[in-house]
């Protein structure tokens, strides 16, 4: 991959590779994130994963060049040209593992996208964020799946028709981010956080995941059984097993490793 860096592990680092470019978001760009977290899903040993932006920003948006050729493609082909970026978040939404971002700089239009379809979202002071598009005549479209569920309506409804600049507090008060760190502490939190995963148990991790995202379309019976089901299978096995002793034997689960 020429656009995007992966490091296979326990922690899986995925950085963006673009620097020269502000790291903006190419068709090559996405089909490599795909790619990326398509490896990570298929990889057992795979704890967590950390996302990071190769140089000065994280991410600037669309690469203009790209979205301008992709303007004057034939209907089909144009469509499929389009769901390229949401099948790259969606590969990192669907991550059977927990997904650390950790944003820095500029982070515009689609790289706002990737933010929200992390799990746990770190961002730097001094960050600049736009959801740009509406600058180039355009819509934030696609990532709105992911981007309205975190930062709701009436935020939307502000910083979609305004695409002004706004900062890492503003970030964070409207659900976007979880914590806003200082620049220099940016990769250190991020390498912390996946250390936290690791002193969880690998299964409970992407179970916990995995169930996020199915209680949210159930009746809430069906919320029940399935928390139900999930704890009893889980206290039963031999991960949960080994914790439970572990807790009492006031001893470290066999499970957990230093990042």
């Amino acid at each position: 991959m020429e656009h995007v860096k992966l490091e296979l592990g326990a922690v899986t680092r995925v950085v963006l590779n673009r620097p020269a470019l502000r790291n903006a978001m190419s068709d090559q760009t996405l089909r490599e994130i795909s790619e990326a977290f398509g490896a990570i899903a298929q990889t057992e040993t795979v704890r967590v994963a950390v996302v990071t932006g190769e140089g000065q920003d994280f991410c600037s948006g669309a690469d203009i060049q790209w979205m301008k050729k992709s303007g004057q493609l034939p209907g089909e082909e144009a469509k499929r040209d389009a769901r390229l970026l949401a099948e790259a978040l969606q590969a990192v939404d669907e991550c059977p593992v927990p997904v650390v971002v950790a944003a820095q700089g500029n982070v515009f239009g689609g790289g706002l996208g990737l933010l929200a379809a992390g799990d746990i979202i770190l961002l730097a002071e001094g960050a600049k964020l736009s959801f740009s598009e509406g600058r180039l005549g355009l819509v934030p479209a696609v990532i709105s799946r992911w981007v309205l569920p975190k930062i709701g309506e009436a935020n939307a409804r502000r910083y979609y028709l305004t695409a002004e600049l706004f900062g890492a507090r503003e970030a964070l008060a409207m659900g976007l981010v979880h914590e806003v760190v200082s620049s220099s502490e940016l990769r250190a939190k991020a390498e912390a956080l996946a250390g936290d995963v690791l002193k969880c148990g690998p299964r409970a991790a992407r179970e916990a995941k995995a169930l996020i995202a199915k209680l949210g379309p159930l009746t809430p019976q069906a919320r029940v059984d399935l928390s139900v089901e999930t704890l009893v299978r889980l206290r039963s096995s031999p991960e949960g097993q080994e914790g439970l002793s572990a807790f009492l034997d006031r001893r470290t689960p066999k499970w957990t490793i230093k990042a």
